[in-house]
């Protein structure tokens, strides 16, 4: 049969062996009229699609993805296309993020025995990606970089942001050293922070003697997620210092076996909240823009400051001209909306934090300006973004549920996912891989974000990610260490998903 309309479009469909294969054999036995574009591929079962199958045809230039499966409670596997369902349905509402029209993808249920269903099937879907006509591509999207698209526009924090004064603050942390102090001959290390190659950076402490425990500090400079170095001390009994978001973290970690409870031992603190380098920096060189922070003087960054004290809503930088930053100005944007500001987990917790005002927000602000674009506007926005990328994988390496980093499918020649070519398609690729792997299982700590050398906004591709796994299955990574992943569970009965009937 000729096409519906035109010239014939490029739509690739991944079928169940069992079932919607058979069926699509028996419309063909049948002779039933069917459009011309659909190009097959077999798979022994829909629970084997993989989203990222779904995104590398429709980023590789697909008009079109279908995936056929057996209706539930029929499957050959027993449980493959429930959770197919959940991981399909999902990437659906994720498509958006990327610009792409989520009617160009859609899954469905067809049996063996129903030829005639399946025809339908594919005539309906081929006739709406014709009525959509040709997918636009990413390497051709005008670039689009909007002030706003960094997550730079104030926002008022959730809950007072107020460091103790120092004697406090010392006192606590002195506190947590004679903990750790007690605990440390029955650990091989116990990871903290201690003072960079300067006043203004701190870096992971990893502590083996009583004397390095002098070095802890804490402060809002203690940026980085030490939970990311558990998963290599499997097997090894190890403590770990976490702020509230860092708890999180430990929770998903141990919510997937990635470490062993008895292994951990974890050490919180109160966090009143942590600095966004790149502000502080603006702040100091007098250049921030607005919303990036102010300080009372200026002081050039190629000077290193003698020392950096908080107290109060205020970070006070002593050198060679000292200045005042007033905290919120200066503060990491996953502060604004933090609501864990002590740690949910804890064999040691000292000190205290202000109770939030109220729920967080919906959305953060990197996620609202990703909102407020047009599906062309957002190709053109990771155009913009992927053009910057360095393929470094700095946000992979800083991320503490990527576990599998030595065996990275991005660096892979078997399957061979991604090649190692410069352009746009393949970076935004990647990064497509990692929030997708990442999916209900990211805490938003921003690590990925945060060790960006160019400051590239890869956050909110996670953070939408996130509140679809909410809307779905009202479901919050690391809060609860019982809870199972709904992407590695199913339910037969789906609240929040209805069966696609084409």
């Amino acid at each position: 049969m000729p096409v519906l309309k035109g010239k014939e479009l490029r739509v690739v469909g991944f079928l169940c062996n069992w079932c919607s294969y058979g069926g699509a054999d028996t419309a063909g036995v049948g002779r039933f009229s069917q459009p011309t574009d659909l190009r097959i591929i077999r798979v022994p079962c829909s629970g084997r699609v993989d989203p990222m199958f779904v995104v590398k045809a429709l980023l590789g230039g697909a008009d079109g993805v279908l995936v056929s499966g057996c209706h539930p409670r029929d499957c050959h596997y027993s449980q493959g296309n429930f959770y197919a369902r959940r991981r399909l349905e999902t990437l659906k509402t994720f498509l958006p993020a990327l610009g792409i029209d989520p009617d160009r993808f859609q899954y469905t249920w067809v049996s063996a025995s129903e030829g005639q269903r399946w025809k339908n099937v594919v005539s309906t879907f081929v006739e709406k990606v014709h009525q959509l006509g040709h997918a636009p591509r990413i390497e051709e999207a005008a670039p689009y970089l909007p002030l706003a698209a960094g997550g730079d526009s104030p926002r008022a924090p959730l809950r007072p942001l107020a460091y103790p004064a120092a004697g406090t603050l010392a006192a606590s942390l002195e506190q947590l050293r004679e903990k750790i102090r007690a605990a440390l001959p029955e650990l091989d290390c116990v990871i903290g922070w201690q003072q960079g190659f300067d006043a203004l950076h701190a870096t992971p402490l990893f502590m083996r003697k009583p004397e390095d425990v002098d070095k802890l500090t804490w402060g809002p400079l203690n940026v980085h997620n030490l939970a990311t170095y558990l998963p290599q001390f499997k097997n090894r009994k190890v403590g770990v210092v976490v702020k509230g978001c860092d708890s999180r973290s430990v929770i998903e970690l141990l919510q997937e076996k990635l470490v062993e409870p008895d292994n951990v031992r974890v050490f919180g603190m109160a966090c009143e909240g942590v600095v966004d380098m790149t502000r502080v920096q603006k702040a100091l060189n007098g250049t921030g823009s607005e919303g990036a922070g102010t300080a009372d003087g200026a002081m050039c960054a190629d000077v290193a400051p003698a020392s950096v004290a908080a107290e109060g809503d205020g970070l006070t930088v002593e050198g060679e001209t000292p200045a005042r930053l007033k905290l919120t100005d200066v503060v990491a944007e996953k502060c604004r909306t933090c609501d864990t500001p002590v740690p949910l987990l804890g064999d040691v917790v000292e000190g205290n934090a202000s109770a939030p005002a109220g729920p967080a927000p919906d959305a953060p602000p990197s996620l609202e300006a990703l909102d407020a674009m047009t599906p062309e506007q957002r190709r053109g926005f990771w155009r913009a973004q992927m053009d910057r990328c360095l393929r470094c994988y700095a946000c992979r390496n800083a991320c503490p549920m990527c576990v599998c980093r030595d065996h990275c499918i991005a660096e892979s020649r078997d399957p061979h996912w991604t090649t190692q070519e410069g352009n746009v398609r393949e970076k935004l690729q990647f990064q497509v891989i990692h929030a997708l792997h990442l999916a209900g299982r990211c805490t938003e700590c921003g690590e990925c974000q945060r060790a960006c050398p160019v400051n590239i906004p890869v956050l909110s591709l996670k953070q939408w990610m996130n509140r679809s796994v909410r809307t779905l299955f009202d479901y919050r990574a690391g809060v609860d260490v019982n809870a199972v992943p709904p992407l590695l569970a199913f339910a037969v009965e789906e609240k929040n998903i209805k069966e696609h009937g084409l």
